[in-house]
C-alpha cells in the first residue's frame, strides 16, 4: 500500500504552521488504486520519488516518448528540453516532474503564461524570505540580547554621566575605543538600533502570513474522514444496530459535547465507489495556534511600546535636601535623558518640595522604612498638595511618576573671614559608601575673598575633602568609623586645600572629587590639635565643630546635618501598552503550551442485514500518549451512544444484562466461546476416529441417514464428512464471535 504524499510538518522559512487540509497519517486514508501490471518500470528507468505512485500509461500517440513512465508534458525523442522551464521550478528533463511545460520546446514558458523574475527582484524576494524566517528572527533576538550585555557592564552616559567620566579617567587606554563604538550609549547606538529594527520587521513579516492562514483555518471545515479511520493508531470499530446516518449524528453530538468542531458529510456526499458517505470530521485545539499568535503579536506590541516610550518619554534624577525643592525643568535635574521627540521646553510645569525625610532602621542597621513627606503643585496656578513618597510607592503627577531612589546626609558648612562675617555657606551632600552610611564629602568654595597669586593671577580657591560618619566611634587601628546608619553621633574627618580649582574655565567637573594638581594642602587648628592637616569635628557639639588657621585668617564651621533624598522623575506614556502586552505574552504562552491540537474521524458503513459498522480514529500533532487516552475515552462514549444493543437492557428478555454488566458479559461470552471451540475440536476428532473403524460404519450410516446397509460404508463416510464440515463451520462462527468479543473488550 502506498501513502498519499504529504507536506512536511512545519514551515522551513517561517512560522507557517501545517496546512489543516493535509492529513498526517501515512496509511489507512484511501484504499490503494488498482495498478496496471504494465506500469512496472523497465530496467534502468528512474524510480519514482518516495511517497509517490508511479504514473501509469502505455506507449501511444499521447505518449510520444514511448515510455510508460513518461508523464504527459515531457519532450518526445529528439526534442530539445533545454529551454522548457518547469512549473514550480521542476526540471523538464525529469520524467517524474509534475506540471512541466507542455511540449518541452523552447519558449514553452511564454506559451503557458509563466512569469520570470529579474535578478534584482529575485534577490529581493529571497532576502525578504530570509529576513522573515524563524531562523533569522531567533538570530536577531540572540544578537539583541548579546548586544545589551555591554549596556549592563559599562556605565551609560544617559543614566549616570559622572560614572562615565570616572570610567574614562580610570581607563585611559580602552575608553577612547569604547567611545568610538558607542559603548557608553549602547541602547541608542546605530548598531543596536539596527538589530532592534530588523527584529521588529522580521517578527511582523513572520506573523503576517500566519495571521492570514489562521483566520482562514478558523472558517475552514475539518479535513474529510479517511476511508478506514479505524486503521489509524489507536483506532477501533464496532457494530451498531443503528442506521449509519443516525450513528454519525449521535457521534456528532458526543463530539460537540467535548468541544470539538464537527463537520458531517452532506446527504448527497458519495464515496469513490459511489456509496453514500456517512462520516464526521472533528477537530479542536485552535486555541493553541491562537495563543502562539497572541504571544508573538504581544511581543511585537511590547517592542513597539518600548520603542515609542524611548521616543516620547523622559527621565531625570535630582538630589533634594530637606527643606528644598525642585521644578520639572531641565536645569533643575542633576541627570536628564529625554526621548528624541521630547522638547525639554514642553515638560509639564509641576514642582515639589521635600518637607521632611525619615529613615528607620533595625537594631543591626538594616533599613526598615524610608518616608519622604512632600508638598507639590501640578501646575503653575494649581493649589499645593501634600503627599508621602516611599520606596516602590511613587508620587504620580500627570503622566510622570516621582520615585524615591536614595538618601544620605548633607552637613552644613559656613566659611567666615577674620571679622566673623559669612563668606560662603551651604549644605553639601555626602556620598554613602557602605551600609552604615560612612560617606565621603567634597566641598568646593570658588569665592573665598583671597587675593590672586602668581604672574597669571590665578584665583585662590578652597577645597575640603572628608569622611562623614553618622554614628562616630574611634576604632583602634582603623580610626573613626560608623557603627549605625542613623545620625546619633555625627562626626567629620576633614582636610583642606588651597589653589586653583579651575571652576571659572567652563570645563565640566565632577562635584564629588577634587583635582589637587594645582592645589596645596594646608594645616588647620581644631578639636584634634594645632597645625594639623586633618581634623575631626562634631557638628552636634558647639565646642568641637569649628576649624581655624585657614589661609587668609579664614575659619570653617560645620554646624549641622540634614538628610537628603534622591528622586527620579520618569514619564513613559506607553507603559500601559507594555504592561498589557506583557500580560498577553504570558496568557498566550500558557495557551500555546497547554492546549493540544486533536483531529477525530468517525465513519459508519451500512451492513447488508441492517445496522452499520462504526469506525473511529484520530491524530494529534503532539502528546501522542495523552491523545491515546483521550481517543479511547471519546471512542467509548460514542460506542455507548451508538450501540444500544450492547449497552442497554432488552425488556423483552428477562435475563438481559444491565448496562453496567456489559464488559463482564462479554468476558463470559468469550470464555463460553473458548469452551465450545474445545468441545467441537474433541467431537471432530471422535467423529474422524469412528469413520476409520469398519465395524462402526453401518451404525454411523444408519443413525445418520437411515439408508440401506449395503451402502452404509459410503453413506457413513459422507455423513461423517458432513458432520465434520458442520462442526468446522460452527467452530469458525464461534471463533469469529470470540474474535468480535475480544475486539470489543479491547475498547474500554
Amino acid at each position: 500500500m502506498t501513502a498519499r504524499p504529504t507536506a512536511p510538518s512545519g514551515h522551513v522559512d517561517g512560522l507557517m504552521p501545517d496546512d489543516p487540509t493535509v492529513l498526517e497519517a501515512p496509511e489507512a486514508f484511501d484504499p490503494p488504486a488498482p495498478r496496471d501490471p504494465r506500469s512496472t518500470p523497465p530496467p534502468g528507468a528512474d524510480s519514482p520519488p518516495a511517497g509517490l505512485d508511479a504514473p501509469t500509461g502505455t506507449p501511444d500517440a499521447s505518449n510520444p516518448a514511448g515510455s510508460p513512465w513518461a508523464p504527459p508534458g515531457t519532450a518526445p525523442p529528439g526534442a530539445s528540453v533545454a529551454g522548457a522551464p518547469a512549473a514550480g521550478g521542476v526540471a523538464a528533463g525529469n520524467p517524474w516532474a509534475v506540471g512541466t511545460a507542455g511540449g518541452g520546446t523552447a519558449g514553452a514558458g511564454a506559451a503557458t503564461g509563466l512569469r520570470t523574475r529579474s535578478g534584482a527582484v529575485a534577490l529581493l524576494v529571497r532576502s525578504w524570505r530570509q529576513l522573515t524566517s524563524m531562523r533569522t528572527a531567533l538570530v536577531l533576538l540572540f544578537l539583541l540580547a548579546f548586544f545589551a550585555v555591554p549596556g549592563s557592564l559599562i556605565p551609560q552616559r544617559n543614566i549616570n554621566p559622572m560614572k562615565v567620566e570616572q570610567y574614562i579617567a580610570d581607563h585611559p587606554t580602552i575608553a577612547p575605543w569604547l567611545e568610538r563604538v558607542s559603548a557608553f550609549g549602547v541602547f541608542g547606538s546605530p548598531w543596536f538600533s539596527a538589530v532592534y529594527l530588523l527584529l521588529f520587521i522580521s517578527l511582523i513579516g513572520c506573523l503576517w502570513s500566519r495571521v492570514i492562514w489562521h483566520a482562514r483555518a478558523l472558517f475552514t471545515a475539518p479535513p474529510k474522514a479517511p476511508a478506514r479511520p479505524g486503521r489509524l493508531p489507536g483506532g477501533s470499530s464496532w457494530t451498531s444496530s443503528l442506521d449509519a446516518a443516525e450513528a454519525v449524528a449521535r457521534a456528532r453530538g458526543v463530539l460537540r459535547k467535548r468541544r470539538f468542531r464537527v463537520a458531517v458529510a452532506g446527504a448527497d456526499a458519495r464515496r469513490p465507489d459511489g456509496s453514500p458517505d456517512h462520516s464526521a470530521a472533528a477537530e479542536k485545539g485552535f486555541l493553541r495556534e491562537t495563543g502562539n499568535l497572541v504571544f508573538h503579536i504581544a511581543l511585537v506590541v511590547m517592542l513597539a511600546g518600548v520603542g515609542l516610550g524611548s521616543w516620547f518619554g523622559y527621565q531625570g534624577s535630582v538630589l533634594v535636601i530637606t527643606g528644598n525643592g525642585f521644578a520639572n525643568t531641565l536645569i533643575a535635574y542633576d541627570t536628564y535623558s529625554g526621548g528624541a521627540l521630547v522638547d525639554p521646553v514642553d515638560l509639564p510645569p509641576f514642582s515639589m518640595t521635600l518637607d521632611t525625610f525619615e529613615a528607620t532602621y533595625q537594631d543591626n542597621g538594616q533599613p526598615a522604612d524610608f518616608r519622604a513627606d512632600v508638598t507639590y503643585a501640578e501646575d503653575l496656578d494649581s493649589p499645593t498638595k501634600t503627599a508621602t513618597v516611599r520606596v516602590n510607592h511613587p508620587l504620580k503627577v500627570g503622566n510622570a511618576k516621582i520615585y524615591l531612589v536614595g538618601h544620605g546626609y548633607a552637613p552644613h558648612f559656613v566659611l567666615r573671614d577674620k571679622a566673623g562675617e559669612v563668606v560662603w555657606e551651604s549644605y553639601v551632600p555626602c556620598t554613602p559608601r557602605d551600609g552604615m552610611f560612612t560617606s565621603t564629602c567634597t566641598v568646593k568654595i570658588p569665592d573665598t575673598g583671597l587675593p590672586a597669586t602668581g604672574a597669571l593671577k590665578e584665583p585662590q580657591q578652597l577645597a575640603f575633602s572628608g569622611v562623614f560618619t553618622p554614628t562616630t566611634v574611634l576604632k583602634p587601628g582603623h580610626g573613626y568609623v560608623s557603627t549605625y546608619p542613623a545620625a546619633t553621633a555625627p562626626g567629620l574627618t576633614i582636610t583642606g586645600f588651597v589653589g586653583n580649582l579651575h571652576l571659572n574655565e567652563g570645563i565640566p567637573q565632577n562635584v564629588y572629587t577634587v583635582d589637587t594638581r594645582d592645589m596645596t594642602q594646608f594645616t588647620m587648628t581644631g578639636p584634634a590639635g594645632e597645625n594639623l592637616i586633618a581634623q575631626v569635628v562634631a557638628p552636634n557639639n558647639p565646642k568641637q565643630r569649628t576649624l581655624t588657621g585657614l589661609p587668609g585668617g579664614l575659619s570653617l564651621e560645620v554646624d549641622g546635618v540634614r538628610e537628603f533624598a534622591t528622586f527620579q522623575t520618569k514619564s513613559d506614556p506607553y507603559k500601559g501598552l507594555v504592561l498589557g502586552a506583557s500580560i498577553a505574552i504570558i496568557a498566550g504562552l500558557i495557551a500555546s503550551l497547554r492546549v493540544r491540537r486533536r483531529r477525530v474521524w468517525v465513519r459508519a458503513t451500512p451492513l447488508a442485514g441492517g445496522g452499520c459498522t462504526v469506525e473511529i480514529g484520530g491524530l494529534s500533532r503532539s502528546d501522542a500518549q495523552g491523545f491515546a487516552t483521550e481517543l479511547t475515552t471519546v471512542a467509548q462514549a460514542i460506542r455507548d451512544d451508538t450501540a444500544p444493543d450492547e449497552s442497554a437492557p432488552d425488556e423483552s428478555a428477562p435475563d438481559a444484562p444491565a448496562p453496567d454488566e456489559h464488559v463482564r458479559d462479554e468476558t463470559a461470552r468469550d470464555e463460553t466461546a473458548k469452551d465450545h471451540t474445545a468441545k467441537d475440536r474433541t467431537a471432530r476428532d471422535d467423529a474422524a476416529g469412528a469413520a476409520a473403524v469398519p465395524g462402526d460404519t453401518d451404525v454411523t450410516g444408519t443413525d445418520v441417514t437411515g439408508t440401506d446397509m449395503s451402502g452404509s460404508g459410503a453413506v457413513g463416510t459422507d455423513a461423517v464428512g458432513t458432520g465434520a464440515a458442520e462442526t468446522a463451520a460452527a467452530t469458525s462462527t464461534t471463533s469469529e464471535d470470540a474474535a468480535t468479543s475480544t475486539t470489543s473488550e479491547r475498547e474500554p
